[in-house]
């Protein structure tokens, strides 16, 4: 099994920055892709960025040249990142990070983040 426990999120002005963070535990050593997720009011969840163990990144479309994912594999820890300059109102959403291992897919609890005018 493996946890994630999301941090960083909060209320910002639209063209501020916020930088979310996500710790994993458990069964880490065989997680292989890790990524983050948002899912606003009334809308699909939807993948923002990912990141491959060798350190490949891929974003949504939306947020390319805004956002950052990242990773920290050293001293056996698994931790990954999302900074997010420049943000907009339509970033608002429940952001989940994601780790995925053997073929199933961990979740973490989620964490609000809210851009405001």
């Amino acid at each position: 099994q493996v946890q994630l426990v999301e941090s960083g999120g909060g209320l910002v002005q639209a063209g501020g920055s916020l930088r979310l963070s996500c710790a994993a535990s458990g069964s880490i050593f065989s997680i292989n892709g890790m990524g983050w997720y948002r899912q606003a009011p009334g809308k699909q969840r939807e993948l923002v960025a990912h990141i491959t163990t060798s350190g490949s990144e891929s974003y949504l479309g939306s947020v390319k040249g805004r956002f950052t994912i990242s990773r920290d594999n050293a001293n056996a820890k698994n931790t990954v990142y999302l900074q997010m300059n420049s943000l907009k109102l339509e970033d608002t959403a429940v952001y989940y990070c994601n780790a995925q291992r053997y073929g199933y897919d961990f979740w973490g609890q989620g964490t609000q983040v809210t851009v405001s005018s």
